[in-house]
């Protein structure tokens, strides 16, 4: 069902920026819950997985 292949660790794009200006993410934790960290200014962010898959655009590394 789910094809999208992350870890922590990944670098993720998602589709919409974050007001830094960058898009890129770091995956931090994975669990019912996501937790991910911006590249540019560190901020970290916790959504729930099916909202993060919803929102990921391409995972970059």
């Amino acid at each position: 069902m789910n094809d999208k292949k992350y870890d922590i660790g990944s670098i993720v794009t998602m589709k919409k920026g974050h007001p830094c200006g960058s898009n890129e993410w770091e995956i931090v934790r994975i669990g019912a819950d996501i937790k991910i960290k911006c590249i540019n200014c560190g901020r970290l962010i916790m959504m729930p997985r099916i909202e993060f898959n919803k929102k990921m655009k391409k995972i970059v590394k």
